[in-house]
């Protein structure tokens, strides 16, 4: 850990949550504590007391010091509560490193290597339990990995972003003609009502965008306005605003109407060659042939098809049939010494 700056930092996610835990380090520690929790704390215990701004209670967490003379201070995981630790911290000198869904400094984590060091520093970035499962298996992985590896299996290695999109939401846009049921199968991949459906073209009049939990893959799931022509200027501007955010996703799930004749979408398909093709209203009677445009063909009212589309969309960022004991890396020091140790094996232990 640093131990000339003074620093504090929310090791857990940001958000709403049981617990959070805000690390102390540096030469100020001792004396926050001294000023503002109301018992002295041993290192490696456990102490519980109040916190405290003036006359005003904070809150009554657990601290623990640390062997360096740093601490963490175990709160209840209210917003207000967090944000009054961190400000309180601020005016007392700390610079407050919020993690904000990126990695954390790794001088602030704990750990005997820099392996180690990165999965304490990828957790708050875990937002499904997959992802908490693969990093904290990773040191083993690694250290099972490295007594026999070939350059085949580093190469193997490099080419699997898997963990990397575990921690990293990929973005996905989820787009199509007015009234197809983009919206209801939006709904049905947040597992919740999350954008209003109607039968009525024009209802989604911005996009909407959420993580979705996609079988353990987090995603910011992008539902869009329906492409149409249309004299509404409310709806047409939201149409235009979609273009960039489309644009920038990582996948586009474009929703097809089997009831509509295909040739009225197919601007749509020449203009995401690359999208993950769905037919929806799969049950009704069907205009086209299915088969000959490669969809996975679903019924968005009913959920019907919506498990093949989960695993088509984790297939694509290579989280499909997710093994989390494999070594992968996810920081682009790890990729790096991966890359050099195909011409030297040796480089290996520099993880």
């Amino acid at each position: 850990m640093d131990h000339t700056r003074n620093i504090a930092t929310l090791l857990t996610p940001p958000g709403s949550a049981a617990i959070a835990v805000v690390r102390l380090v540096g030469p100020a520690t001792g004396a926050f504590l001294r000023d503002h929790f109301s018992k002295p704390t041993n290192v490696d215990r456990c102490v519980h007391g109040t916190l405290g701004d003036a006359e005003r209670t904070l809150d009554d967490p657990v601290v623990i010091a640390l062997p360096d003379g740093g601490a963490d201070v175990n709160l209840h995981g209210g917003p207000w509560v967090v944000r009054s630790m961190l400000e309180l911290a601020r005016r007392a000198g700390f610079e407050v490193i919020e993690s904000c869904g990126t990695e954390l400094p790794l001088e602030l984590m704990d750990g005997d290597s820099s392996l180690d060091r990165e999965v304490q520093a990828g957790l708050p970035n875990a937002k499904t339990e997959l992802g908490v499962r693969a990093l904290l298996a990773q040191a083993v992985a690694w250290d099972e990995f490295k007594r026999r590896p070939s350059g085949d299996d580093i190469q193997a290695v490099l080419a699997d972003a898997g963990l990397w999109n575990l921690l990293h939401p990929p973005t996905v846009a989820i787009v199509g003609a007015a009234n197809v049921g983009k919206s209801t199968l939006a709904n049905q991949l947040f597992g919740r009502e999350r954008s209003i459906t109607a039968d009525l073209a024009g209802t989604t009049r911005d996009w909407v965008g959420e993580i979705a939990n996609i079988d353990g893959l987090p995603v910011m799931l992008m539902d869009t306005p329906g492409i149409r022509e249309t004299e509404d200027e409310i709806e047409r501007a939201a149409i235009e605003r979609s273009v960039v955010p489309i644009a920038r996703s990582q996948l586009v799930v474009l929703i097809l109407d089997v009831t509509l004749p295909l040739g009225e979408q197919a601007a749509l398909i020449k203009k995401w060659p690359a999208a993950l093709r769905v037919a929806n209203k799969s049950d009704q009677s069907a205009a086209w042939d299915l088969s000959a445009v490669g969809t996975v063909a679903t019924v968005a009212t009913t959920g019907l098809g919506m498990d093949t589309l989960r695993r088509e969309i984790a297939d694509r960022f290579g989280c499909g049939e997710f093994d989390p004991v494999r070594p992968r890396w996810w920081t682009a020091r790890q990729k790096g010494v991966l890359a050099r140790a195909l011409g030297d094996l040796r480089i290996l232990a520099d993880l």
